[in-house]
């Protein structure tokens, strides 16, 4: 079986009966030295003491908020108040699917979006655990990776927006890759079956271009499979999803946004407004949702499908809300407990 996103920290995790990720002392201390938590140069004598405790010998020994606001620097004292509430989630719930469906069902607010996508990489890799298809996997990396969106000779391309990033700032500083034309995107390798074997070697380099294509496309499915996956691991429901090209329903039972922009385009949409042509075509993707077991569906829905909506920003970008499909489930109180 081969590995992939080895980043995200699940080889240093327990597990428990029921398959769940349980926190290590050894996953709490490569959080802890992970770069965005390592102290910063000129960083004051309580912050580097209390780093170094906690990577070093006691990663769970309880910190004081007098030990964080003696702390300099007032970045530091929000950045260690956000990490230690952070980890006293994950230690005060039985696993970390517990802690994400905490999050994911209304106490999110105060959790840095860092967080929320570190421990959504995690959760998802373990309900992915065995997938061998890197087409799922590349498509998956949506839940936790914002993507930007190129359109290229037909092809609406999917980048890892951080990756793409980095490649349009060295055009900037390259007069020669400036006078190569094309979207940055271009430079990228897009994933397809030729070489789609290499995405485990490099899973975590998150540098292969998505092709979305069409409903019947690998991407799409890929897409929906990883969805299919993700509620049946955190709530114990199985479902079927299935990309659509519209959707054929003048009467919506309900509907999720997988995103922030697709829950205000589906809103209109279920308050009966047009949208205007651009507003339409910053939908990327639709889906069909169906529960195997009907018995587990609120009465208000019933048999009728629903659909899910993904759609990118003013700026290209998607930013899937993997929670919103935890949360906008309509489920019935005899559905399977989470």
């Amino acid at each position: 079986m081969r590995d992939f996103w080895v980043s995200s920290g699940h080889h240093l995790l327990d597990r428990d009966e029921a398959d769940r990720l349980t926190v290590t002392d050894a996953f709490l201390k490569a959080y802890l030295a992970r770069p965005e938590l390592l102290p910063p140069e000129g960083a004051c004598e309580a912050e580097l003491r209390l780093h170094h405790e906690l990577l070093m010998h006691y990663p769970r020994r309880p910190v004081t908020q007098d030990e964080i606001a003696v702390m300099g620097d007032p970045d530091a004292r929000e950045n260690w108040a956000f990490m230690i509430a952070f980890r006293d989630r994950l230690l005060a719930t039985p696993s970390l699917e517990a802690a994400y469906l905490q999050l994911a069902l209304g106490s999110a607010a105060d959790t840095p979006p860092l967080f929320v996508n570190q421990l959504t990489q995690v959760v998802l890799r373990n309900a992915l655990h065995g997938e061998t298809e890197p087409v799922v996997l590349r498509a998956a990396e949506l839940f936790y990776r914002p993507q930007r969106v190129s359109f290229h000779e037909g092809a609406l391309l999917l980048a890892d927006a951080e990756t793409i990033e980095v490649h349009e700032q060295n055009r900037h500083t390259s007069p020669l890759l400036s006078m190569l034309g094309g979207p940055a995107v271009t430079e990228l390798e897009i994933l397809d079956e030729n070489n789609a074997d290499s995405y485990f070697d490099r899973s975590d380099a998150f540098d292969m271009v998505l092709r979305l294509g069409g409903a019947n496309s690998p991407a799409r499915r890929g897409l929906a499979d990883a969805i299919e996956a993700w509620i049946r691991h955190l709530v114990s429901v199985t479902v079927t999803v299935e990309p659509v090209e519209r959707i054929e329903d003048d009467n919506w039972a309900w509907f999720i946004g997988l995103d922030a922009e697709a829950t205000r385009i589906g809103n209109a949409l279920w308050r009966g407004e047009d949208l205007d042509p651009e507003t339409a075509e910053r939908i990327i993707a639709l889906f069909r949702l169906r529960f195997c077991d009907i018995g587990e569906v609120s009465p208000l829905v019933g048999a009728q499908p629903i659909w899910l909506i993904m759609a990118m920003t003013t700026d290209r970008t998607i930013r899937m809300k993997p929670q919103n499909l935890i949360a906008g489930l309509p489920l019935c109180a005899t559905a399977p407990a989470t």
